[in-house]
């Protein structure tokens, strides 16, 4: 990653850009009008008891409906006699044809700096795992 992390430096150092002053005020606009949110208002005024308890039984009458809606509903059929023969299954037979992934040379090469990069972070780790004990 340290050679990615030069690569991307140099290549932003390249790029060349102007930024009209529209864009630049619209910018400086956007950033300075954004501003935090009001917090709630304190002082709410909170549920009264009377309309947690009409939520409540409207809550309980509608279950009870639906519990009575579903037992008057015609019983369940009584089944009938299962067959319980074994069913052959026809599966078509695959060929399968595994071959090992040929990496490019700029994929080898990242690999390589990933793993690099695991065992630095890896040592680093140890590092500070030994001085907390």
């Amino acid at each position: 990653m340290d050679n990615l992390a030069k690569q991307l430096r140099t290549d932003a150092e390249r790029i060349e850009c102007t930024v009209s002053e529209e864009l630049d005020e619209r910018i400086r606009a956007s950033l300075h009008g954004i501003t935090p949110e009001q917090a709630a208002a304190a002082g709410t005024r909170s549920k009264s008891f009377s309309f947690w308890f009409m939520s409540s039984l409207t809550g309980v009458a509608a279950a009870a409906a639906i519990i009575a809606i579903v037992n008057l509903q015609s019983p369940e059929p009584v089944p009938g006699p299962v067959d319980t023969a074994p069913v052959a299954f026809n599966l078509p037979k695959v060929q399968w044809k595994a071959e090992t992934a040929v990496l490019t040379s700029p994929l080898e090469q990242e690999i390589e700096n990933l793993q690099s990069d695991l065992k630095k972070a890896e040592e680093a780790v140890k590092q500070d795992i030994d001085r907390l004990f």
